[in-house]
């Protein structure tokens, strides 16, 4: 997703994706040093903001985002203290053909199944938690 963001943002088809995928909290990316680069991008490429309840704008395309992208490679200690050079290398290249649409759709699925798929757990425990102090109380009646 990342390569996707630093690699097509030149490309009017892919720009307002690349905003809205930006407009996105962070806890969809599931790597602690992915999630590093992607807060850094979002950072590095929201523009100026009103006071106002406006919506985010973003410098997308052109020379600013590539500057960011290029800061990000050569300086990785600017995106986070345990970001390696290793970590950023991947920036600025192409994912291939197979990265398209459908697989950007998948993605933005995954993107907020992840946190659903961890509160139905959170719920058997409270009510299970629930189920308890009835037993009691009726034993107790």
């Amino acid at each position: 997703m990342l390569q996707l963001i630093t690699s097509r943002y030149d490309d009017r088809h892919w720009r307002k994706k690349i905003e809205k995928t930006l407009g996105l909290p962070q806890s969809g990316v599931g790597d602690a040093a992915q999630q590093q680069i992607f807060m850094y991008l979002k950072l590095g490429l929201k523009g100026y903001k009103s006071r106002r309840a406006d919506p985010d704008s973003w410098i997308i395309g052109g020379y600013a985002t590539k500057e960011v992208i290029d800061r990000a490679k050569f300086q990785p200690q600017l995106v986070g203290p345990d970001v390696t050079k290793d970590d950023v290398a991947f920036l600025g290249s192409d994912p291939g053909k197979e990265i398209d649409e459908t697989w950007w759709d998948e993605m933005l699925v995954q993107w907020f199944d992840v946190p659903e798929e961890e509160k139905p757990a959170e719920e058997e425990s409270g009510e299970s938690a629930d189920s308890d102090p009835s037993p009691t109380i009726k034993a107790k009646a």
